[in-house]
């Protein structure tokens, strides 16, 4: 099985604000009756954090390099892919979150799709081949790419999950400062050893001055700790969106959003 490209589709995200879901809890159970429980689950926390009725398109970035080989294994990424679909049905109607699958390079893309996600993380990366270095750029290149090609001028969750800093630091944070000119908001999730210096540039993303070094502010970051799968759902959706609501407003204020 091969990652199917997704550069051709359309993000089509509705701009009404409605109190409901994008998809409603009666289509998740015909369509994806096993994501229930993490799709009411993410919809406490989409309510808690004043997003109830908000509408993004949703993007899902995940870190290939060698040390990630078991999370992989052990079910990890494909649970987060679910939650982040779970998530998405929140906030776009389309059931689809775009996945890129990064380590030296881009390795791979495909769409995860309610109720065709089972199984499917882990396909793919069996068959992506060599698991290399960890450069962000590169899948940050290609999540804008798809971004803009989709005409959308809609925002967007970018959740980015990687166990490491990057190889090239200054490329990664050059592109992060570009990247807050577009309606993207960038929620990295990191996965290991909370006390690793790995971490400290993800946390430097996370605090990088404005307007001195970027327009915005539009990163933020958790740890998820050495066992991810052992942190609570609802934790999960409420650290994912912990900053995208003041993001929304900061963004709106800076005219990125319109």
């Amino acid at each position: 099985m091969h990652a199917r490209p997704y550069q051709g589709r359309r993000v089509i995200v509705s701009t009404v604000s409605q109190h409901t879901p994008a998809i409603s809890l009666s289509k998740v159970l015909e369509r994806a009756p096993d994501l229930v429980s993490l799709y009411k689950a993410a919809g406490s926390s989409v309510r808690a954090h004043g997003l109830e009725g908000a509408r993004a398109a949703v993007y899902l970035v995940l870190d290939r390099s060698g040390s990630m080989r078991p999370y992989y294994r052990d079910g990890t990424m494909q649970h987060l892919a679910e939650q982040v679909l779970s998530l998405s049905a929140h906030l776009d109607d389309d059931g689809i979150v775009p996945v890129v699958f990064f380590s030296t390079d881009v390795d791979g893309s495909t769409d995860l799709t309610l109720g065709r996600h089972r199984g499917l993380i882990n396909k793919l990366h069996e068959n992506l081949g060599h698991m290399g270095r960890t450069n962000y750029h590169w899948a940050m290149d290609e999540v804008i790419d798809h971004y803009t090609a989709s005409g959308s001028d809609a925002p967007a969750l970018v959740i980015f999950q990687t166990d490491g800093g990057p190889t090239s630091k200054f490329t990664a944070e050059r592109y992060l400062c570009k990247a807050a000119r577009l309606p993207l908001f960038w929620q990295f999730i990191g996965f290991g050893d909370p006390d690793d210096n790995e971490f400290t540039f993800l946390r430097k993303l996370d605090t990088l001055a404005v307007p001195a070094h970027r327009v915005v502010d539009n990163a933020g970051f958790f740890h998820a700790g050495r066992t991810p799968q052992a942190v609570a759902d609802g934790q999960l959706f409420d650290h994912l969106l912990q900053e995208f609501p003041r993001w929304l407003t900061a963004a709106r204020t800076a005219r990125v959003l319109e």
